[in-house]
């Protein structure tokens, strides 16, 4: 591991698209994910992280995947193959339990809430790289959905933008081992200053 520092007041955790069908029992996309986060201990390493940096007083932003509503897509001229399947399948409703943030991982007062981005990067036609900076972030974390494809794009684009960039690879998951080994050993190096284990992390962390 090469050790950096995570001060308070310059590094942010982002929490990606924490919904309950992504990660709930019963969630349209969680059998999907299932074996992969019961391996890594998503769930488990997810509320570990999130405790250990509110104790460190590290600010967190929660990066929302869009809401489905009625007529999303449907019109658009290019839409992706990953959004014709949320349309079709109807994944994070507005108003439905799939599209409400996992009971464990909700926003507390004090967190920040980023627009809904409407497809992979948490960047794109949102406010999250003006509200880091408004806030002096330059190191961010990534936890949360899914690997290869949110977690990732993000990642790149923080790195673009000169954003210090760490990803937990048991803090994620993916429909599959082989996502989870592109996303981690063949693509994450390109862009991550750091790919940490959780516990890795937390050993780091300053003391609250």
């Amino acid at each position: 591991m090469t050790y950096t520092s995570y001060t308070k007041e310059q590094t942010a955790l982002l929490v990606v698209d924490s919904y309950n069908d992504f990660l709930s029992n019963g969630g349209k996309l969680w059998p999907l994910v299932e074996a992969v986060a019961t391996e890594v201990g998503l769930l488990d390493n997810l509320r570990n992280v999130i405790s250990k940096t509110r104790m460190a007083g590290i600010r967190i932003f929660f990066v929302p995947h869009r809401r489905w509503e009625p007529g999303d897509y449907e019109s658009w001229a290019h839409p992706s193959p990953d959004q014709v399947a949320v349309g079709r399948r109807q994944v994070f409703a507005k108003g439905a339990w799939g599209g409400e943030w996992h009971p464990d991982f909700m926003p507390q007062p004090g967190d920040i809430v980023i627009k809904e981005h409407w497809a992979q990067n948490g960047f794109a036609n949102t406010d999250l790289d003006f509200l880091l900076k408004q806030h002096g972030i330059d190191k961010v974390i990534l936890v949360g959905m899914l690997a290869n494809t949110c977690i990732e794009a993000t990642g790149r684009y923080a790195m673009e933008l000169g954003y210090h960039v760490t990803l937990l690879k048991d803090a994620t998951a993916a429909f599959s081992m082989d996502r989870m080994h592109a996303a981690h050993a063949l693509n994450g190096p390109n862009f991550a200053h750091a790919i940490l284990t959780t516990a890795e992390l937390i050993a780091v962390l300053p003391q609250a």
